[in-house]
């Protein structure tokens, strides 16, 4: 059996998963894509997790697909089939992802990135939707990149496919910091996250990737019952208990 190509580890509620496919820049390989998928369902199911970090050895994130594996395959053979689904996961994951990159992301790595609810990488690190200089397109990465990005520097950047560099991911909303100290970083991200009731962030998860109605009154009647719910469940009155008394709240996890 193959070396694994991802590592899955749970320490403190975090569970850090690490692309670990340096020799082609962690390219989203056959044996890459079950690996990460595998990883980020035990992630979700496991209730002692409070937060999935992404992150990778080797000096790239990732590269997007694997092209090896693509060269010569049919439309139904093309590994891109099954990258939707990891896309899904990250975007739906009913805990907080944070992307960790110390190094570059291209085409479905932008992707990825794209799909988790934060993003920091080092001031070096540099990006490129490069779809079109080898003649195909941005499509499936385009539904979790294209919520996140300004408009204009979309077309420009999907068109053009030139790379820029992660001061300017943090300018068009690719990334939430370019930082060189990108542990203290993501620390910091993952405390503030781990703070938060799990149902709450679960469902606030979801209420973020809701379609808005066309005005607020077309939503206050479903948003009230929501708020309501949580509001009386275990896990609200367990917050207002604990602000009541001075405490962290019993989900927060031991310093």
């Amino acid at each position: 059996m193959a070396d694994e190509l991802v590592h899955y580890d749970v320490v403190g509620g975090t569970a850090t998963i690490t692309l670990d496919s340096p020799h082609n820049r962690n390219a989203l390989s056959a044996q890459l894509r079950r690996e990460l998928s595998d990883s980020l369902a035990e992630a979700a199911a496991d209730d002692a997790v409070r937060v999935i970090v992404l992150t990778h050895t080797g000096p790239v994130f990732c590269a997007g697909m694997d092209l090896k594996e693509a060269r010569g395959a049919g439309a139904g053979d093309q590994g891109v089939n099954e990258f939707p689904r990891i896309l899904e996961q990250l975007w739906t994951s009913p805990k907080p992802v944070v992307a960790r990159l110390a190094g570059p992301a291209r085409a479905g790595g932008i992707g990825m990135v794209a799909a988790c609810d934060i993003a920091v990488a080092v001031p070096e690190a540099t990006f490129a939707f490069s779809e079109v200089r080898i003649g195909v397109v941005p499509a499936i990465i385009s539904l979790t990149v294209l919520p996140r990005l300004n408009p204009r520097a979309a077309h420009e950047l999907f068109l053009t496919g030139d790379t820029f560099d992660a001061r300017r991911a943090v300018e068009i909303g690719l990334l939430n910091s370019a930082t060189a100290d990108l542990d203290a970083e993501v620390a910091r991200f993952v405390k503030s996250l781990a703070a938060g009731g799990p149902k709450a962030l679960a469902a606030t998860k979801a209420l973020l990737s809701r379609p808005r109605p066309a005005t607020p009154s077309d939503g206050f009647e479903e948003m009230l019952a929501l708020s309501a719910k949580f509001f009386a469940g275990e896990e609200g009155q367990e917050g207002i208990l604990a602000f009541a008394q001075k405490r962290k709240p019993n989900w927060v996890p031991q310093d």
